[in-house]
């Protein structure tokens, strides 16, 4: 046996205290390394060399693990205590914020007023409004109700719905009570909305009115109505008619009026119709007596577009004898 002492054969040798200390400052800097950003510390600065430098207490180290080592040191952790002690003689004393306690109330409830709520209406304003009467018979002495409107989203009670508000009416020692209303803007003037305590009824009453909305005007049409489309789901609107043609124009005389009435029947039977052509025709020559009888011509009509009125024709010849 010529090898009684050291390693066996192929295992490398046994490890040194050098070789010890190296693997684990290596140890220690990767687990160094999950914890610790580097990134985010202020005394952590790379020279132009590639080592590394602790601003704070102006050391140099060759490599990461030997700066991480450092800052775990004695002397790093001294020169933070320093420098946070300076930095607090430094800073102007500034007062403490002054935190205001409230002390709540702890009462009996003792259950829910009586109410009375009666709907109003204006035919002057066309405003309607709301009349709100509360009866607190048990009220504390020297207490007056308090009411406030809270918003649909203030709520935990029901679903959100902006279309409608709450009215809340409080007084010790009974439970809060809710009003849901329109979300209308209500009409905050003096005369209009208004509440009064009587403190001998013990009977809390408020008024509130609400805008009318103003119709709205000039409104700009929409994109779909200006390109001729609707939106889906909308009948189309009926498509618009022109308007009739204008009369023609009078060339320089005025219009002809309706044509004359006929003249009335001398007890011959009920008149004759009107022909088409506007004049009556000429009656039968008398039987016998007259053979030379010559039918004198029709009248001709007036030429169309001239004013008749005031042209007097000449009577027509008597027949001859």
């Amino acid at each position: 046996m010529d090898r009684e002492w050291g390693s066996k054969p192929g295992s490398g040798g046994a490890a040194s205290a050098q070789n010890e200390a190296i693997d684990r400052r290596e140890r220690l800097r990767r687990l160094a390394l999950e914890t610790i950003d580097l990134a985010k510390d202020p005394y952590f600065m790379r020279n132009h060399l590639g080592s590394y430098e602790c601003k704070l207490c102006l050391t140099l180290h060759n490599n990461e693990g030997n700066y991480l080592a450092h800052t775990q040191g004695k002397r790093h952790q001294t020169n933070l205590a320093k420098r946070a002690a300076r930095e607090a003689k430094d800073a102007p004393a500034q007062p403490l914020p002054h935190k205001r306690t409230l002390n709540l109330r702890k009462s009996v409830k003792i259950g829910r007023p009586g109410y009375r709520v009666t709907k109003q209406y204006d035919p002057e304003t066309k405003q309607r409004s709301l009349l709100f009467q509360i009866e607190y018979p048990e009220i504390e002495d020297l207490t007056k109700p308090r009411h406030r409107f809270m918003s649909s989203f203030e709520q935990r009670v029901e679903s959100f719905d902006k279309r409608y508000q709450y009215l809340l009416f409080a007084a010790e020692p009974y439970e809060t009570i809710g009003f849901k209303v329109p979300s209308t803007e209500i009409d905050k003037s003096t005369p209009k909305f208004f509440n009064h305590w009587d403190p001998d009824s013990k009977m809390f009453t408020l008024q509130l009115y609400f805008k009318v909305k103003q119709p709205e005007t000039n409104k700009p049409p929409s994109a779909a109505a200006a390109n001729g489309t609707s939106a889906p789901g909308v009948p189309p609107p009926p498509p618009q008619q022109a308007p009739p043609p204008p009369p023609p124009a009078s060339m320089g005389n005025p219009p002809r009026g309706p044509p004359p009435p006929p003249p009335p029947s001398m007890g011959n039977g009920p008149p004759r119709p009107m022909p088409p052509g506007g004049n009556f025709p000429a009656p039968p020559p008398p039987v016998g007596g007259m053979s030379n009888f010559t039918p004198r011509p029709p009248i001709p009509p007036p030429p169309q577009g001239q004013q008749n009125q005031g042209v007097r024709f000449p009577p027509p010849p008597p027949p001859p004898q």
